[in-house]
């Protein structure tokens, strides 16, 4: 088997615990795979052995069979987008970790110790965590684990435009905004909580809906996790619609996009995150 490892750029920290981790998967028997992020870090970093793993484009990290995250939530957000389906496992280094529950000094044998479930049963043991697409005439993005916004060329003074919302065909609001943002309860914690939306449980099945300085809005919306909800921009020059803060496309109002819960979710391995300790720290 392959486990892949995804190592937060420029941080020493990572790059050393992605060296013992490579090396003690070796002692196991095990490849190595990193992204080419990673490998580009190699022979210029003091923290690498000398064994040298295989690089791959991030994209290709669903190959493996077991991916490693080490950093933030924003590298765990760029390792889950290569990772499709494949397990995740998040080495939390950054300051809240809402999304990486494992703790660096624990990593290395944790991480060993699921690639031997791995080897004596065939599959890890995993939990699912929701996804969002968004998708548009002729376009979609690849689904975010925290958010989608809908936004025009601009935020501010002379930016956005006019937002329709519709739920499952009904209206639920409309007026001029700087965007509209609809998240999963993983990232009610994120971009969503500095807009002013609530804070969700990773267990409740629902997506938020939360206009970003509304005019004449309604209050952030809780709905179903199976729902369709539809954005449609008017009265602006350009949109655009981003996924995760990362992945982008362009949109010429009057447009409609289309947000809805991904078939495919992703497949969070390792111990369970202590969601209230993560909020402790958000203070």
């Amino acid at each position: 088997m392959t486990v892949g490892i995804v190592a937060q750029r420029d941080n020493d920290r990572a790059m050393s615990l992605a060296s013992r981790l490579t090396g003690r998967l070796a002692e196991v028997g095990e490849s190595v795979a990193v992204d080419q992020t990673t490998g580009a870090a190699l022979n210029d970093h003091e923290a690498w052995d000398a064994s040298q793993p295989s690089s791959r484009p991030v994209e290709e990290m669903r190959d493996c069979d077991l991916v490693v995250s080490i950093g933030g939530d924003g590298t765990f957000l760029y390792a889950a987008r290569g990772a499709g389906s494949t397990p995740l496992m998040g080495v939390n280094l950054g300051e809240v970790g809402f999304l990486n529950a494992l703790a660096p000094e624990e990593a290395v044998e944790t991480v060993v110790a699921e690639v031997e479930h791995i080897q004596k049963t065939g599959s890890a043991r995993t939990r699912a965590m929701p996804r969002l697409r968004a998708s548009g005439p002729g376009w979609a993005l690849s689904p975010a684990l925290n958010e989608v916004v809908v936004q025009g060329s601009h935020r501010g003074s002379g930016g956005g435009g006019t937002f329709e919302v519709r739920v499952d065909g009904s209206l639920y609001t409309s007026g001029h905004a700087d965007g509209v943002l609809v998240a999963t309860p993983t990232g009610s914690t994120a971009y969503n909580l500095s807009e002013g939306g609530p804070l969700v449980h990773p267990d409740v099945a629902g997506l938020v809906v939360t206009g970003m300085a509304e005019v004449d809005g309604m209050p952030p919306l809780v709905v179903d996790a199976d729902s369709d909800v539809v954005v449609t921009l008017t009265d602006a020059e350009s949109g655009v619609v981003v996924s995760d803060g990362r992945v982008r496309e362009e949109i010429t109002p009057p447009e409609r996009v289309t947000l809805s819960r991904a078939s495919e979710p992703i497949r969070l391995a390792g111990p369970p995150l202590d969601f209230f300790t993560a909020l402790g720290k958000l203070g």
